[in-house]
């Protein structure tokens, strides 16, 4: 075996367990003890950290490093790789050209089979949904503190501001005291970055922007990690985000028939459930937050609509039918005061 070959596979089999004994290695290498020593001193070299175990046989260890020696994966690990890369470009953590350079470099050392199976593989990362807020980066170093202080158990002392203002910058106008929080996962959804933390001023659970948290140094003290509601992180926080702290489920749901063929509601459905009627008609049950936000959600379809049920999402027809047959009202006396005159400025009065 070539000896770039055996390097190759020294390391890789280094990589597979802990400790290998000097005799096993030089068995599954075919070459001697002395070979399998000079072997790890190149790899040592290459800025490998591999340490000489003791013991009866004797062995050896990979260990981490002060640098970072290149690596090796097998082909599996390298399409992961690619692919994990990939998507990190649009995860708002504020490394996607990071992401992408690295991409980039992964593809360019690539045998030439393993870059097809990554091309196969390629995907388009989709942008935000009509009527969704547009995602803020957030700083690589602010998730790096959360995580830190979050694995150690350390309480998090941070600003949070109340979100883009004018212009872009925050909204806040008067200083506040720092949130103290005691940390206990950071999620990621919809391409947005939460802190799920306990908030020791307010004794509750609380869910935080990534975006808007600016955290403080030092951290506070040492907590023990709380068991989260119903076990489930990703449960608990997909409940909080349908506005309820107990099922992962909506606190309002109803059905309507929409005079609208399926095909063109089922893209737009999103959670909801779409049943074709025949013809250009569907059922669908959608849940929300609450009846009035579920029909205005449906009124989006330009239909005709017929409620199934409850009463309550009937109700909320009516209720946005006043609130809109208001807003026409308001716009026409506006609309006639200019038209006649009957509006003066403030120079003339």
């Amino acid at each position: 075996m070539p000896t770039t070959s055996r390097l190759l596979t020294l390391l890789s089999l280094l990589q597979t367990r802990r400790d290998w004994p000097g005799g096993v290695l030089a068995a599954r290498l075919e070459v001697s003890d002395r070979t399998v020593r000079r072997d790890v001193e190149r790899l040592r070299e290459m800025g490998y950290t591999i340490r000489a175990t003791m013991g009866p046989d004797g062995g050896y260890r990979l260990d981490s490093g002060a640098e970072l020696p290149p690596l090796l994966f097998d082909d599996d690990q390298v399409i992961a790789l690619a692919v994990a890369l990939q998507a990190a470009t649009v995860t708002g953590a504020g490394i996607e050209e990071a992401a992408l350079r690295a991409l980039t470099t992964v593809r360019q050392v690539m045998p030439s089979r393993l870059r097809h199976r990554l091309d196969a593989l390629e995907f388009t990362s989709i942008v935000a949904r009509p009527g969704e807020a547009a995602t803020r980066a957030v700083s690589p170093e602010v998730l790096l503190a959360i995580s830190a202080a979050t694995r150690a158990s350390e309480v998090l002392r941070f600003d949070y501001s109340d979100g883009p203002g004018a212009g872009g910058k925050s909204a806040r106008t008067e200083p506040r005291p720092p949130r103290r929080v005691e940390p206990h996962h950071l999620v990621n959804s919809g391409g947005r970055w939460y802190l799920l933390a306990w908030d020791l001023d307010r004794d509750d659970w609380r869910i935080f922007r990534a975006d808007r948290i600016e955290p403080r140094t030092p951290t506070g003290g040492r907590f023990a990690p709380r068991d989260i509601p119903g076990g489930d992180v990703a449960a608990y926080v997909s409940a909080r985000f349908k506005g309820s702290t107990q099922e992962n489920s909506w606190p309002c749901y109803g059905a309507v028939v929409l005079h609208r063929p399926a095909s063109y509601v089922l893209p737009f459905a999103g959670d909801g459930i779409v049943e074709d009627l025949g013809g250009d008609r569907c059922s669908i049950e959608v849940g929300s937050w609450s009846w009035t936000a579920i029909a205005a959600a449906l009124n989006r379809f330009d239909a005709d609509i017929d409620v199934i049920g409850p009463a309550e999402l009937a109700d909320a027809f009516a209720q946005l039918a006043a609130r809109n047959s208001d807003t026409v009202a308001h716009y026409e006396r506006e609309h006639r005061r200019v038209t006649t005159g009957e509006l003066t400025t403030a120079g003339d009065a």
